[in-house]
């Protein structure tokens, strides 16, 4: 509790405020003080805490279109002021002036009835010029004298009876002086006009759906664009009819009118405080909820982002009515406006030309910090984090469990039910940034909400604290009891380690399987220190039961999956900063995938070493699902037997230099998919969007293996037909054929738009892959 006519200066903690850039905030016309024969500008606001401002992060705000950052620089307390004086001021200018009634500075705990200290006092700042390095600040003594000194009535009674006595010209004269003045600007009379506008409002709906349909065509013709241009210059028509125009000459009174002294820098500068103390109070209760998930962040922005809501956008700290009135009514007349794309630059998503720009941009070897402010990424992150650890702990604490089993558990731990009671244990709804919209009024839909940002803090956790650290958190939140904690924290090795604690390396010698494994270790540069989990990965489910491996490579799979999702979320994360979560869905659908699990395997031979029950041990064509199961188990038992590091470090060389190529052919898409997107770009205004129809043609063969035949059909039009052993091969067959054969132009658009873009990249890959060819004819002819 302060003393009030005191300066507190032994319990206030003191900060200078800044905005920059400057814009809008250092204006032509300053508020001056005259004292002592010098003048004293307005440059700002100095704020007293209660508390001292540590691990809080600088402050950012979009306003104007122009993203501010605002600072707050510990320096020594002045002395020339008493904290009374700064309520008094505080109450003229935030409730007298701005009128700001609901912002609250002394916070939640204190009683109404009996109001305590606010949490922070301001003091404005007008430094006088002096030539040391020193500024001089006015005091607050002379602030409230100059105040009082201005605070008269816009007409003083004793100038009413001269005025009653002009002429018409004289009055003339005074009331353009007065609209010469700074004053409320309302909306534009004509804008408000046209809300109520039949005519207007139906061609408005028509021009947005123009505009939107061109936006993701491929190619807009010269016609819609005239159509366009068309459809804009009748709005601007209408808009500019005199009949849409209200002008209204209203005369009121002067009684109760006064003047204060108080230019509009100083009220642009009082209303970022509503936002720098939102700032401060939420991270000061991030603090709280640290204790409540036992890790402190270093990186608190990483928390604030966490915890940010896709539907959360700009605040003003209190309610954003009150803070846009109070900034038209005494803010800046006509302010400096920056680029409207601000707002949307890195956030936009939506459009089938946008996600063709996004998609074609190559990873960052040196990545930047994502420039998406909210939690969808970190969500995307967390999710990936979050089946890991569940599908290693399960794998480990059930090991007679089959895959099956173990997929049925898995998801009800990870589902966002489950998820959203482990961020109520965490009271995240307390803490989440959202806005107060029609979005989250349901309960599933916030239930739904936070189990995502319960995702997106496991992520924030993993990224800043590493595994250890999320893997800690999720198991003190899903058992409050220490012994299942314990169980649960605490798993046993794998079954093969537990029979040969140091290695069973030894038992190569005696085992002509392992012995055979040994080449592929060679291979692949690895010596694993339990061969036999490696023979296990190896193994087919055709294989029955052997003492040797302890069966198949199916559970092994299971976890194999979860890993490389890990780890490619994780690289995507990183070195792509510019895409949002559905973009790095595609990328990581790319490279976790049967089609490119195989095409590794097959370079690295693992067909040749795969244990089956052929006695004849004739090498076996494996079918692309089983090769891709291989990679997977070899990815488990990789991490098993070495740690995630060695993972990391087999993706990198064998899966993530692929992204590349994908992105520069738009592989990062399936064919049912872009087949789909290039049908939608062909629709006609006014029409439901044509889509394309599949049927399947012909099935023929025994039941375990059949053949399916299916065309694909657009507007009526067989456009392609495939084959597969199954419906969905078989769809993506015919969705390929007819990529190939269709004349679709956005396929040409896609094609234009990356040769433009990454010709010489283009060129390299093409040489690479001439040299690659060659090298291989070379090698069959040699075998010939």
């Amino acid at each position: 509790m302060c003393r009030p006519m005191n300066n507190n200066s032994g319990k206030l903690f003191h900060y200078r405020i800044t905005v920059s850039p400057p814009t809008n905030f250092l204006t032509d016309r300053p508020t001056v003080i005259e004292y002592d024969d010098h003048e004293y500008l307005f440059e700002g606001f100095s704020l007293f805490s209660h508390t001292p401002l540590t691990n809080i992060p600088l402050c950012r705000v979009i306003r104007f279109n122009i993203d501010y950052t605002i600072h707050f620089i510990e320096e020594m307390t002045p002395e020339n002021y008493c904290v009374k004086g700064l309520e008094l001021f505080s109450s003229y200018l935030f409730k007298d002036i701005l009128e700001l009634y609901d912002w609250n500075l002394t916070g939640p705990e204190i009683d109404i009835d009996s109001p305590g200290c606010q949490k922070f006092h301001f003091m404005p700042r007008f430094v006088g010029s002096c030539l040391t390095e020193v500024k001089e600040v006015l005091s607050m003594h002379q602030v409230l004298l100059y105040l009082l000194r201005c605070n008269k009535p816009l007409v003083p009674e004793e100038e009413i009876a001269d005025m009653l006595q002009w002429e018409g010209a004289g009055l003339a004269e005074i009331r353009g002086g007065v609209q010469g003045h700074d004053r409320h600007q309302p909306w534009h009379e004509a804008q408000l006009a046209t809300r109520g506008d039949p005519q207007y409002q139906k061609l408005w709906k028509s021009y947005v759906k123009l505009r939107h349909l061109l936006a993701n065509s491929p190619k807009v013709k010269q016609v819609d664009k005239q159509k366009l241009t068309q459809r804009e210059e009748a709005l601007q028509k209408i808009r500019q009819k005199n009949t849409m125009r209200r002008e209204v000459t209203v005369e009121l009174s002067s009684q109760g009118f006064w003047k204060t002294g108080i230019r509009s820098d100083v009220c642009q500068h009082a209303m970022m405080l509503p936002v720098l103390t939102h700032h401060i109070r939420y991270h000061q209760c991030l603090m709280h909820l640290d204790k409540l998930i036992g890790y402190v962040f270093k990186e608190r922005c990483l928390l604030q982002l966490g915890m940010t809501h896709p539907s959360h956008h700009l605040n003003f700290g209190m309610n954003p009515d009150h803070a846009r009135n109070s900034l038209s009514n005494c803010g800046i007349r006509q302010p400096k406006y920056g680029d409207r794309k601000v707002h949307h630059m890195y956030m936009r998503k939506k459009g089938i030309n946008t996600l063709i720009n996004i998609m074609s941009r190559l990873g960052q070897d040196d990545p930047s910090p994502s420039r998406i402010n909210h939690n969808e990424r970190l969500e995307f992150l967390g999710d990936a984090v979050v089946e890991f650890l569940t599908s290693v702990h399960l794998y480990y604490l059930f090991p007679n469990l089959e895959e099956g089993g173990l997929a049925t558990y898995r998801t009800a731990i990870v589902q966002n039910q489950h998820l959203a009671m482990l961020a109520k244990k965490l009271e995240l709804d307390r803490f989440m940034l959202y806005a107060h919209g029609p979005d989250l009024c349901r309960e599933s839909d916030l239930r739904h909400a936070m189990a995502n940002c319960f995702e997106a803090l496991i992520g924030a956790v993993y990224l800043e604290g590493g595994l250890e650290e999320a893997k800690q958190l999720f198991g003190r939140l899903l058992f409050n009891g220490e012994d299942l904690r314990d169980v649960w924290l605490q798993y046993p090795p794998h079954p093969l380690q537990v029979q040969e604690p140091t290695t069973d390396r030894q038992l190569i010698e005696t085992s002509p399987v392992l012995q055979k494994l040994t080449d592929f270790e060679d291979a692949i540069g690895v010596l694993f220190t339990h061969v036999r989990l490696l023979a296990r990965a190896f193994t087919l489910r055709t294989v029955g039961f052997n003492h040797l491996t302890l069966g198949h490579n199916q559970r092994m799979e299971f976890l194999g999956d979860s890993i490389m999702q890990l780890v490619a979320t994780e690289y995507l994360f990183i070195h792509f900063p510019d895409h949002h979560e559905g973009h790095l869905t595609l990328l990581r659908s790319s490279l976790v995938n049967n089609r490119t699990q195989a095409k590794v395997a097959e370079e690295l031979g693992m067909q040749e070493f795969a244990i089956t029950n052929d006695k004849t041990k004739r090498p076996v064509a494996l079918r692309t699902k089983t090769l891709a199961d291989l990679l997977e188990s070899f990815i488990a038992a990789l991490y098993i037997d070495k740690d995630l590091v060695y993972v990391h470090t087999f993706m990198n060389v064998c899966f993530f230099p692929r992204l590349k190529e994908f992105i520069l052919n738009q592989d990062w898409n399936d064919p049912k998919s872009q087949l789909q997107q290039c049908c939608l770009t062909l629709r006609t205004e006014g029409k439901e969007p044509d889509i394309p129809l599949y049927k399947t043609l012909q099935t023929v063969g025994p039941s375990h293996a059949r053949t399916y035949t299916v065309a694909v059909y657009f507007k009526g039009e067989r456009i392609g037909c495939g084959k597969g052993p199954s419906i969905q091969q078989a769809e993506m067959g015919a969705a390929m054929d007819a990529l190939e054969k269709y004349n679709f132009p956005q396929m040409a658009h896609q094609k234009r738009f990356i040769e433009r873009k990454y010709r010489q990249e283009l060129r390299e890959m093409r040489r690479e892959r001439e040299r690659l060819e060659k090298e291989s004819d070379e090698t069959d002819d040699s075998r010939k």
